[in-house]
């Protein structure tokens, strides 16, 4: 397996469509672009913000195929290759594998419920059929109805060797510490705890951890990305501030789902990425007012 060092902001980058729903290839390397630009530290398509639930494996392979090429290697390029089943979810990996990725995020399983010996046997499976590229455990229970357990997190750290991170995006930062404090004394590598909650990401830093994979990073990758590269530097009040900046952005997310609230913005912003597929396409008119205004305030504080 390749070894890869995984740090700072990763963003799961959103899938441009055009009004038919198909995807806007064009606008998706004009996103890829104004990420890098804007130094983001990695790209993760397919994933929750992607829309990965709603595409087809063709569609899928093709956003791949774009995002590796666009990309070119500047920074690690992350697939979301999670199904329901441990053989879909082979068949997903080893075809992203081909495409050129650089890691693997897989989501748990979802809609049934799991047990954690079906979750570490599922990983394991998985891990073991793709032995040579890195994988993030991804655990979203709120979406899945399944949670990965840090006893779960660190059985599968110790006895898969490409099973090298986790992302949680449970929201409870409890969990994210347990992830970190079960596996940091790990002898066989290193393993990285990202944050897939934005308001924890200078917590999760100071805490150990990695970096986190950051929706709002699609709104605010110049912002987001110097929350990392702020806190390397030892700039703790500067990246507190940065931290703090998005609240009233994230605030917006009680008007509607939280991914079509981020691709909402990113259009109101003067991207051409289109709407979420439907039916995630409800935001009321209060809504979408306040996004409007929080959008407005915060350039003219200079963020972008």
């Amino acid at each position: 397996m390749v070894e890869m060092k995984i740090h700072g902001i990763i963003t799961p980058i959103i899938t441009p469509m055009k009004p038919d729903e198909s995807i806007n290839e064009e606008e998706l390397r004009r996103q890829v672009e104004r990420l890098i630009a804007n130094g983001i530290h990695g790209i993760f398509p397919l994933g929750t913000n992607g829309e990965g639930f709603c595409l087809r494996d063709e569609e899928k392979e093709r956003i791949l195929e774009v995002v590796v090429e666009q990309v070119n290697g500047r920074v690690p390029v992350f697939a979301g290759t999670g199904c329901i089943s441990t053989r879909d979810t082979i068949r997903l990996s080893k075809m992203a594998i081909k495409k050129g990725v650089d890691a693997l995020s897989i989501i748990t399983p979802y809609f049934a419920k799991a047990s954690q010996e079906e979750l570490y046997k599922h990983y394991m499976d998985v891990a073991f059929a793709v032995p040579d590229i890195p994988i993030i455990l991804y655990n979203i229970p709120m979406r899945t109805g399944n949670s990965l357990l840090p006893e779960t997190v660190t059985r599968l750290a110790k006895d898969a060797p490409n099973i090298v991170g986790v992302k949680d995006s449970s929201g409870d930062f409890n969990n994210l510490l347990a992830y970190y404090k079960q596996t940091r004394s790990l002898s066989n590598k290193e393993f990285y705890v990202l944050s897939g909650n934005d308001s924890l990401i200078l917590p999760t830093l100071m805490a150990g951890g990695a970096g986190a994979v950051a929706g709002c990073s699609n709104v605010y990758p110049k912002v987001l990305s110097s929350i990392y590269e702020l806190f390397i530097q030892g700039k703790l009040e500067e990246a507190r501030a940065a931290q703090e900046s998005i609240a009233s952005f994230r605030e917006c997310f009680k008007y509607g789902n939280p991914n079509t609230i981020v691709k909402k913005a990113v259009r109101l912003s003067g991207y051409d990425v289109g709407e979420c597929r439907k039916p995630f396409t409800g935001i009321s008119e209060e809504g979408i007012n306040r996004i409007k205004q929080v959008l407005e305030e915060n350039k003219k504080r200079g963020m972008s």
